[in-house]
């Protein structure tokens, strides 16, 4: 299964990309699946389509399927145990049970809820192709770091905390009157955890890439800049560019000329920073590109005759050998690059985000014998055998 992820700045229109996309898919004869992550759900309107929290058919579109997910459903089918027992303590704490609901649906439950769909979808083998409509970067960054740090903690905390929660539940029954997590409440974390980890593997795997979508204007071309470098930061293969309302330069008055002649010069940024990556460009069209019709016109516009749905072509980001860890690092500024070691943990941080990478055990015990980043990548060298 092909499984594509659109993300771009907010108003660029990856939801309309992301739609296009699956729209051709389905011209083409697979049954494709588009699923958004955005917690404002904009998919069913360009689609001009009934939304629903499971797939639904979308009519005029043969072997196309539309989902928005339903957060309430889901989370009583993920983890509704923490729910309830979030719950059942706000309730010994005093409040009723309306703020009590209110509150157990966490920030950011709905992301994490949609990325679990995407997990379930996947192990149907029901599609040939999954699009995902991510929210805006900022979001879907911190979305897919999620996966692997929370890996990281629970990986040093739930084992202790299985351990001490015979020890102690007592005491948190007698001194703190509310209930102590039950056994089955830390299995439902473990059951997220390990979800959580499917959809990392999903995602980073073979079959999946990522798509930014811009338009070629000054602070939006940066902010792709950034998120390319953050993605493989992350491991996330990204394998295409979609520059989206590009003005035509011919014919055009003297406003839209001046226009067409500043996006000019970002479309030359955009190549040269993305280079050897395709860059495809969706033209300013004269009316919103809403429903089947306009979204199988535009689907043909951006991809022409190729394939987008073929497997990407790009090595993953983060490569190791016996002696080496290679992490591809696009676009990153030298003076904006930090390595740090803490244990069997190297603590890379690029711009504003930061990943904690657990080395295996042939690396960890031996020495850090130099780093470099080079031509886009990151290298650090071990020492041959020796402590760390």
């Amino acid at each position: 299964m092909r499984v594509l992820l659109f993300t771009g700045k907010g108003g660029v229109g990856k939801t309309t990309a992301a739609a296009a996309t699956a729209m051709l898919a389905a011209r083409r004869g697979l049954k494709a699946l588009v699923v958004s992550t955005d917690t404002a759900h904009s998919l069913a309107d360009a689609l001009a389509a009934p939304a629903s929290g499971e797939p639904e058919p979308v009519e005029a579109a043969p072997g196309l399927y539309l989902q928005q997910v339903d957060t309430q459903k889901s989370l009583e089918r993920h983890w509704g145990e923490l729910r309830d027992y979030a719950g059942r303590v706000l309730g010994e704490l005093g409040l009723d049970e309306i703020t009590s609901e209110e509150l157990t649906v966490l920030p950011g439950a709905e992301e994490v809820i949609a990325l679990l769909e995407l997990r379930e979808q996947a192990r149907s083998g029901g599609w040939d192709v999954l699009v995902v409509d991510c929210a805006p970067t900022a979001e879907t960054l911190r979305l897919l770091a999620l996966p692997e740090a929370l890996d990281w903690h629970v990986n040093r905390l739930l084992p202790l905390g299985r351990r001490l929660l015979g020890v102690v539940s007592p005491v948190i029954r007698r001194v703190a009157r509310v209930s102590a997590p039950e056994g089955e409440v830390i299995s439902a974390g473990e059951r997220l955890h390990r979800g959580l980890l499917e959809v990392r593997e999903l995602l980073t795997g073979e079959d999946a890439s990522v798509r930014l979508v811009l338009t070629p204007e000054a602070v939006v071309v940066a902010e792709a800049r950034r998120t390319f470098t953050s993605l493989s930061l992350y491991g996330y293969r990204v394998d295409g560019v979609i520059a989206n309302r590009v003005f035509p330069a011919d014919g055009a008055d003297e406003w839209r000329r001046t226009w067409a002649q500043a996006q000019a010069r970002q479309l030359d940024v955009v190549h040269e920073s993305f280079a050897p990556l395709p860059v495809r460009i969706a033209p300013y069209l004269p009316a919103e590109p809403v429903g089947p019709v306009a979204l199988a016109r535009l689907g043909e516009e951006l991809y022409g005759g190729d394939d987008p749905f073929a497997r990407p072509r790009i090595a993953p980001p983060m490569r190791m050998t016996a002696d080496e860890l290679a992490l591809a690092l696009p676009l990153a500024d030298r003076d904006d690059v930090d390595l740090a070691r803490k244990g069997y943990d190297l603590i890379i941080t690029a711009g504003s985000y930061r990943r904690v990478i657990t080395l295996p055990a042939a690396l960890s015990r031996r020495k850090i014998a130099s780093a470099a980043l080079r031509g886009g990548v990151l290298r650090v060298r071990f020492e041959a055998g020796g402590a760390r």
